[in-house]
């Protein structure tokens, strides 16, 4: 697998409607959306952080190359669950429960026609049973909509990373189980990726 080097990942938040139910959130009056840095990207699925436990999300990604969505894999955002919800308690930004070292894993990317964005989807398998899919027809906001909206306030630099959110059916990482994560064009296997806990 190739390493990736971005000068950012910008992540978005709240993008599928059953997944802000399950989390008890309000849907956002706009894009919600915050920043890994590089560091956080790793080949290592760990199921706790400095002792704390961490959560999967699943999601669809895209390398940014000319300002075009120009590749796309499948990847982890991983996350401090019980911090991120003390966060936003006291409406404090999510980056320490989000951002931290080793925080997002991805699989190779893959070009992507920008007319096929549409058909994509995901599956997240753990110890081979089905936890998550969903795929760009659930999005809020759908990729390119993602790009115009971030390019109005944040320059895209090639090889940069977008997130576009999870579907619902997060949960903990826990040591010892295997992912097999999934991206799928239309009825076709683009990519897959196998993880295990740490």
């Amino acid at each position: 697998m190739k390493p990736v080097n971005p000068s950012k990942v910008i992540c978005i938040g709240r993008n599928y409607a059953a997944h802000i139910t399950e989390l008890g959130n309000q849907v956002a009056d706009e894009m919600v959306v915050f920043l890994k840095p590089p560091s956080a990207i790793t080949n290592t699925l760990m199921c706790t952080h400095k002792d704390e436990q961490l959560h999967f999300e699943t999601e669809i990604c895209f390398q940014v190359n000319n300002g075009c969505l120009a590749a796309v894999a499948v990847g982890l955002d991983l996350t401090k669950r019980d911090l991120q919800s003390k966060l936003k308690a006291s409406g404090l930004p999510w980056e320490r429960a989000k951002a931290f070292d080793g925080s997002a894993l991805f699989s190779e990317f893959v070009q992507i026609d920008e007319q096929a964005i549409e058909h994509l989807s995901l599956t997240l398998l753990i110890d081979n049973k089905v936890r998550q899919q969903g795929g760009v027809e659930l999005m809020l906001y759908k990729p390119a909509v993602i790009s115009a909206q971030v390019s109005e306030f944040m320059t895209l630099i090639d090889g940069d990373i977008i997130m576009t959110g999870t579907p619902a059916g997060v949960g903990a990482v826990n040591a010892g189980s295997t992912f097999i994560a999934q991206l799928h064009l239309g009825s076709d296997l683009l990519v897959q990726q196998e993880w295990l806990a740490e």
